[in-house]
This record gives C-alpha cells, sequence and structure tokens, in this order.
C-alpha cells in the first residue's frame, strides 16, 4: 500500500525519478555537510534536470540516425589543401540553428564533408538539438514509398520538423522529376523555420544536372538554400585514394 506521505513514492508520483533514486544519498550528504533545507532541494533538482538533460541528448542521437559517430577532434585538417578551418570550428557554436541559416560543404569525394557533417550534426545532439540525418537518395526513397503507402505528410514531417536536418552526398546520384519535386517539398517547407545542411560534390551552376536538368525546380530549391546560406569549399584529393596510392 502506498503511503502518501513517503518522500520516494511523492518523487516517484511526480515521475521525479532521479531525484528518488539519489534521495537518501543526499539526506547523508546534507547532514555530514550540513546543508540548509534550500541547498538539499537544489542538490535534489539539479541531479534530476542533469538526468533529464542526459536522456534528452540520447533520444536526441537515436532520433538522428547518424550513420556512425564522428567528432571535430578526429577530422584531418591536413589533408584538405584547401579548407576554411576557422569557419567550421564557429559552426560548432551552433549560431546557425537558432538563425535558421544553411550550410553547405562543397567538395570532391574524399574531403571529409560527411565527416565534418556527422560531426556537427553529433555536437548538435549533444546540446539538445532535434536533429535528422540522411542521405538525399533516401529521403527521396522514404517520400516516395510513404506517398504509395498513403503515409506521406507524416514521413515529410521527419524532414521537416527537426531544427537540423543534414543531407548527405546531394548530386553523387542524379534524380528525376518526381525525386526532385519531394525534395523541393522538403526544403520549401524548412525554408525559414529551421536549419539544413548539404554535402555535395557539385558548385551551385551544375545543381540543375542533379535535378534532371529542371531549371524551375533548381531555380526554386537554390533560391530558398542560399537566401539565409553559408558556404564551405572544400579542396584537394581524395583522402581514401591517397591512402590507395
Amino acid at each position: 500500500m502506498k503511503n502518501a506521505n513517503d518522500p520516494e513514492q511523492m518523487l516517484q508520483d511526480l515521475k521525479l525519478n532521479a531525484a528518488r533514486d539519489n534521495l537518501r544519498e543526499v539526506e547523508k550528504r546534507a547532514v555530514e555537510e550540513h546543508m540548509t533545507y534550500s541547498m538539499f532541494l537544489q542538490t535534489l533538482l539539479e541531479i534530476e534536470t542533469q538526468a533529464r538533460f542526459e536522456r534528452r541528448i540520447n533520444r536526441c542521437i537515436k532520433n538522428a540516425r547518424l550513420p556512425l559517430i564522428k567528432t571535430l577532434d578526429a577530422f584531418q585538417w591536413s589533408h584538405p589543401q584547401k579548407i576554411d578551418r576557422t569557419k567550421i570550428q564557429y559552426l560548432f557554436k551552433l549560431d546557425f540553428i537558432s538563425e535558421k541559416e544553411n550550410i553547405v560543404f562543397i567538395g570532391t569525394v574524399g574531403l571529409g564533408k560527411t565527416h565534418l557533417a556527422i560531426a556537427l550534426a553529433h555536437h548538435a545532439c549533444c546540446r539538445g538539438v532535434n536533429v535528422k540525418f540522411a542521405t538525399a537518395v533516401d529521403i527521396i526513397n522514404d517520400l516516395s514509398a510513404a506517398h504509395a503507402a498513403g503515409t506521406f505528410n507524416s514521413a515529410l514531417r521527419k524532414y521537416t520538423a527537426p531544427s537540423l536536418l543534414c543531407i548527405d552526398e546531394l548530386g553523387y546520384i542524379p534524380i528525376d522529376k518526381k525525386g526532385s519535386d519531394l525534395l523541393f517539398q522538403v526544403i520549401s517547407t524548412r525554408y525559414e523555420r529551421g536549419s539544413t545542411l548539404f554535402t555535395t560534390n557539385r558548385v551551385f551552376k551544375q545543381w540543375s544536372v542533379i535535378f534532371n536538368n529542371d531549371n524551375i525546380v533548381t531555380s526554386a530549391i537554390l533560391d530558398r538554400v542560399v537566401h539565409h546560406c553559408q558556404v564551405i569549399i572544400i579542396e584537394g584529393d581524395s583522402f581514401r585514394m591517397k591512402d590507395k596510392r
């Protein structure tokens, strides 16, 4: 039978589980350290707040669907022949997310664009930001399947709701008319509502090739991407090919 006056039961009823689990230990510390009542309460609340934030981070990382974990510290700055290290490091302050700016990493294969995108996405997750990571092709395939199944709106929200959407490998595989229209809906809906990060092997003037040479769709997409945008060019030889040689 529940004891309505039991502090542990009361904390459990309030769903303050971390505070409940640590109540006896904090009580012991309070006696040893001569805590005031306010200090005792603050300690319990700090434990609960930290536990909730850690759970939030874990949820963010899980929901982001990162292909693997990468960090900025592990990036090999010495390999690319041209890269703006200062500008990239500044992105990790995450101001661009609050400003709803887009980020575009442009460079040929094997220069670490995806590494940087994953590292930035993971860093955002660790700050409690809602993130989604996917390749351009995976987004199109997912939305196409959802459209056929009659669940398009809910599928679209997966890519429009996050504060940061990372679209990886844009331009590596040509996109047909249907795929272009689907990706346009994602980009158009996110316009000035959330930040989108792109990694691509093509400069903007070549984007029409990506989108089935449809200049109308390409112009509409570019108009929304570059309006509030930071572009980072990475130049050099493929890191993977360097190892092979």
